[in-house]
């Protein structure tokens, strides 16, 4: 007979409810009645909602960090790098149904635990993005600035480019999206004299 993980069971159950319900509407019993276990059985493993919740993001956030981690190749240039991890974290928070589901739960309702967890996730992105400008800063390929300031602008446009843009016009090719990142970041609007 199979051995049955009792905590993997509850987190598996708790990702779903939270994916489909959102912070506010998941409650233990539902995530006991999806794991099939009695209630009694979380709290034997969590503390409360806001534990388990945590577990479940802080999975989702490794999960994103190492996706984009992934995209980072010391022999590309800077700006590809930056961009390929870009698009991955886009990718990934577009496919996750937990962060589709707390963006909607912040701009429904407002929730405080998804709005802290959106932000948890953006300034994890914001430190990733900064040590790849850091890198790169120290071995010359791109000018010395704040790369703090930098990853914050970097992160903001793609935002702007990938969600803001569409609500006002149609969805930008990833071509289209990439050439408009390179000409902000790298070649600017100034005239060649």
């Amino acid at each position: 007979m199979a051995v049955v993980d009792r905590r993997e069971q509850v987190l598996h159950a708790a990702a779903q409810s939270f994916s489909l319900f959102g912070y506010k509407a998941t409650t233990m019993d539902q995530v006991a009645k999806i794991a099939n276990v009695g209630k009694g059985t979380i709290y034997t493993f969590f503390e409360n909602k806001e534990e388990l919740f945590d577990e479940i993001l802080l999975g989702a956030i490794r999960e994103l960090r190492r996706k984009a981690e992934a995209e980072i190749h010391a022999e590309r240039p800077f700006f590809e790098n930056a961009y390929q991890a870009l698009d991955a974290i886009l990718e990934f928070r577009e496919e996750h149904e937990l962060f589709l589901k707390l963006s909607q739960e912040l701009r429904d309702i407002g929730t405080p635990q998804a709005k802290a967890a959106l932000f948890k996730v953006e300034s994890v992105v914001l430190e990733f993005l900064e040590r790849v400008i850091r890198e790169s800063m120290d071995k010359g390929a791109i000018r010395e600035g704040s790369a703090e300031v930098i990853a914050f602008g970097m992160l903001k446009l793609f935002i702007a480019l990938t969600g803001e843009w569409e609500m006002h016009h149609p969805p930008m090719s990833k071509e289209e999206l990439k050439r408009h990142m390179f000409t902000f970041l790298t070649e600017g609007f100034t005239a060649a004299p």
